[in-house]
This record gives structure tokens, C-alpha cells and sequence, in this order.
């Protein structure tokens, strides 16, 4: 078994390869005129898009802060759902669930590392 510490680094090091390429990348279509003319027209379609979002959302305003709820509701199901499920499986438990149609689900877990202050 490879070390952690080998992982991590090597991880670390194509990151920082992937933003070096991608850095060169986007140097090298700033100097095309034709993209940069695209990304103007591009830009004034995006903002006159926006424009006409806003203009429905104020005719959806009702249903926006409904909709604001519901994605607060799901969150705090998400992280119940979360807690019960490590619990459970720390406790030993078998852990599924199994929506409408049946379809069971087991639980998936993740480890991320963040920078320590």
C-alpha cells in the first residue's frame, strides 16, 4: 500500500500541472481576435439574458421564495439523512434505503482534506 503522505503530494503536484496547462490554454485564446470577439457578443447575450430572467422571476416571486424553502427543507434532510447513516454504520447496522420504484441505495463515503490554519 502506497504511503498517504506519497498520494497527497503527487495529487497536489498534477493539480498544479492541470492549472499550469490550463493557464497557457487561456493565454493562447486571448491572443485569437475572433475569440475574443465571440466572448464580447457572448458577454452582451449572457447580461440581456439576465435581463430577461429577472423580468420573470418578479412574476414568479411567490413561487421563488417557495422554491427557497424547499431547498432549505432538502438540506436539512440531507445532513439528518447524513447523521443517522454514519451512525448506523458505526453502530455495526446495515445501512439502504430504496426509493419509489424500489431502487435500493447504499450509502457512499468520501474523505477530503482541507488546509489546517
Amino acid at each position: 500500500m502506497q504511503d498517504l503522505q506519497e498520494i497527497f503530494v503527487r495529487i497536489e503536484e498534477n493539480k498544479k500541472k492541470l492549472r499550469e496547462i490550463n493557464k497557457a490554454y487561456r493565454e493562447a485564446l486571448s491572443s485569437v481576435s475572433e475569440y475574443t470577439d465571440v466572448s464580447d457578443e457572448l458577454k452582451t447575450f449572457r447580461e440581456r439574458k439576465k435581463q430577461i430572467e429577472n423580468t420573470v422571476k418578479e412574476q414568479f416571486s411567490k413561487e421563488f421564495i417557495q422554491m427557497d424553502d424547499i431547498k432549505i427543507d432538502i438540506e436539512s434532510d440531507q445532513e439528518m439523512l447524513t447523521d443517522i447513516t454514519l451512525n448506523q454504520y458505526v453502530k455495526g447496522q446495515s445501512v439502504s434505503v430504496n426509493d419509489q420504484y424500489e431502487n435500493e441505495y447504499e450509502p457512499v463515503f468520501t474523505v477530503k482534506f482541507k488546509k489546517v490554519k
